[in-house]
Formats: C-alpha cells, sequence, structure tokens
C-alpha cells in the first residue's frame, strides 16, 4: 500500500475516532432513569466484573458501541474500500443511476433457480448458476431488481462490484441478497457484453476466528442462517480474503489495523489538540504525532517549513492559508495543504 492511501486511510481513523470521542459517554445524566433496563440487567449482575455497575451509564455506553458498530459499517469499511480499490458506490434504482435492464427469460431462470435453492433441491454453484443464466434465450427487456455495490471498480476488461454485508445479517437476509446479486450480475452483463463481471457478497472480518486477520470461510458461512443455503463460497469475500481483494496485494488488513492501532491511543485527543496548536510546530513530538498518523503531506510541509515561511512573507493570502488549523470540522484540512504544498 502506497503512502498517499495509507494517509488516506489515516484521515477517516481520524474522523471517526473524533466524532466517537464527542459522543462518549462521559456523563449518563441523560439516562438517570432506566427501569426496564435496570430490572432486566439484574439476572446478569454475577456476570459482570463490577458488581455495583452504573445501569444508566452502562445503556448510554451500550447505545454508543451500538453508534459505533453502524459508524464503521457505514462509513469506515466502505470508505476503506473505496480507497484501497479506487473504487466508488454504484446504485441501479429507479431513484438513484435508474434500473438495468434483463430479459424475460433470464428473470424467469433466476426465479427458477431461487425456489429450487430456497427448497434445497439444488446447491449454490456460482458457475453453473453462470452459464444456466447466460444461456438464456433472448426475448422481451424487463427491468432488473433495484440493487446496490457498496464497491464498485472497472477496468476496460472487468467490472468488480461488491456488497458490503454485517457479519451479523439479520434473519432472511441471505435470500433477498442472492436474488440481487443473480439479477446484477445478468443486468451488469447485457449492458456490458465485453466485459467480465464479478459480484461478490464481503465481510470485513471473520468473528468465528481467533485471529484478527485469518479467516474459516466455511465455518463462518456455517455461522450465517441460510448462507450455505443460497452462497457459493466462491461468491464470498471474507476477512483478509476482501481486502487483498480490493488493494491488490497481500497483508492489506494486517496495514490497516496497524494504521488505526498506531492512531487509536488514550492519548489520542490529546495529540489531536496539540496538532491543532501550531506554535508545537517546531516540538520533536509534533513531527513524532504526523508520522504516528501517517500525516505524509503536512510532515513534508513541516520538512519544509523554512522554504514556505520565506516564499509566503509577501503573500497575504498563503499566510492566511498556512496558518489555518490542520483540521476542520474533524476532516483533514486539504484546501490549506494543498496551497501550501504547490510551494514546494
Amino acid at each position: 500500500m502506497n503512502d498517499t492511501k495509507k494517509q488516506k486511510i489515516a484521515e477517516v481513523v481520524i474522523e471517526v475516532l473524533i466524532k466517537r470521542f464527542e459522543k462518549f459517554p462521559e456523563d449518563a445524566t441523560n439516562n438517570r432513569n432506566a427501569p426496564f433496563h435496570a430490572a432486566f440487567l439484574n439476572a446478569f449482575r454475577d456476570k459482570l466484573e463490577n458488581q455495583d455497575f452504573d445501569v444508566p451509564f452502562f445503556v448510554s455506553l451500550s447505545s454508543w458501541l451500538h453508534g459505533l458498530s453502524t459508524t464503521l459499517g457505514q462509513t469506515f469499511f466502505e470508505r476503506t474500500a473505496h480507497i484501497l480499490s479506487d473504487g466508488e458506490k454504484r446504485e441501479y434504482t429507479s431513484k438513484k443511476l435508474g434500473n438495468l435492464q434483463m430479459h424475460q427469460t433470464q428473470k424467469n431462470k433466476i426465479n427458477e433457480i431461487m425456489t429450487a435453492l430456497s427448497n434445497s433441491e439444488r446447491v449454490p454453484n456460482f458457475m453453473q448458476e453462470q452459464q444456466e443464466i447466460n444461456s438464456c434465450s433472448l426475448n422481451e427487456m424487463i427491468n432488473s431488481v433495484d440493487f446496490a455495490a457498496d464497491v464498485w471498480y472497472e477496468d476496460s476488461d472487468n467490472i468488480v462490484a461488491i456488497e458490503m454485508k454485517s457479519v451479523k445479517p439479520n434473519s432472511g437476509e441471505m435470500k433477498n441478497e442472492k436474488n440481487r446479486i443473480l439479477e446484477g450480475r445478468a443486468s451488469l452483463k447485457n449492458s456490458n457484453p465485453n466485459k467480465n463481471i464479478s459480484f461478490y457478497i464481503g465481510f470485513p472480518f471473520d468473528p468465528t476466528s481467533d485471529s484478527d486477520v485469518n479467516y474459516d470461510k466455511n465455518r463462518f458461512m456455517a455461522s450465517v442462517i441460510n448462507m450455505n443455503k443460497f452462497f457459493d463460497p466462491d461468491e464470498v469475500l471474507l476477512a483478509s480474503e476482501l481486502w487483498d481483494k480490493l488493494s491488490g496485494e497481500t497483508g492489506t488488513m494486517e496495514s490497516i489495523l496497524m494504521i488505526i492501532n498506531s492512531i487509536s491511543q488514550t492519548n489520542f485527543m490529546e495529540n489531536y489538540q496539540y496538532l491543532q496548536d501550531g506554535s508545537n510546530r517546531n516540538n520533536p513530538r509534533y513531527a513524532q504525532i504526523l508520522n504516528d498518523w501517517y500525516l505524509f503531506s503536512e510532515s513534508r510541509i513541516l520538512e519544509n517549513e523554512a522554504k514556505i515561511i520565506t516564499t509566503i512573507q509577501d503573500d497575504m493570502a498563503l499566510q492566511r492559508f498556512f496558518n489555518q488549523k490542520i483540521f476542520k470540522k474533524e476532516k483533514y484540512n486539504w484546501d490549506r495543504a494543498s496551497k501550501i504544498l504547490e510551494i514546494i
């Protein structure tokens, strides 16, 4: 992974952490009374380390953790996937890019496949399913179902679409996902006949594994309700397999976790405030934080500060850019950085 992508991922990590620190339940007074939660939690007191745990704080913390999970699913995983793959999100729906088209015979074949899978009259087989759908006679064109690809990247020969999912999907979700993917593949092939179409379902980690980055796909799929009933393992990207697919390199998940662990320290907010104070730029600690946070563009600005100051001494506008804070609304201030880097 090159430095540009490392910094972009680091910027997402920093943004997520700042927002989650702002919402951390330091004070649970807004949840002074939670009688139903307290009543149910009494049954679990012996399983909690602190027998005198604070119920309002516990409830607030649970809500905060749910928010963190949502942020990871809707923000961090998706944006990191786009950075790694140089991709984007695509939504082929009536309200977004419009529905893609498929032949009625393809729709009928997919319905036939889904019925057989639902009734366990056949097992999922990616290659066989594709051959059956692709060999359908061509007739009336109809709209495919609405479908989205959380990650989409395309070159002259290939289209890769990935639907990113929670590692604990809802009951019944696998059937709907399978149908969308089958129709998505068929309609994408119709609109891009000269390209190879790949459409996967992706999971960011394997909760059944004892290792952060390793995975056991058979065990994981068996843990998800009806996943083995509808999905061929070749349609599934799991843990490091997913992240390596997105980057085209090995060891990607390890690199992502390394970036997070380097930034996500107990003194994170202290370090953030330290970087926001421009008077600290000449302190070695400032340069160390930039290095630990993978802010390579800012390190380059710091290394060339003497040249920059000399160059902008007669340019009031550039002086004002230079003296802006390096973060604006939780995001790295690229407007400032771009202007200053042009000088170097």
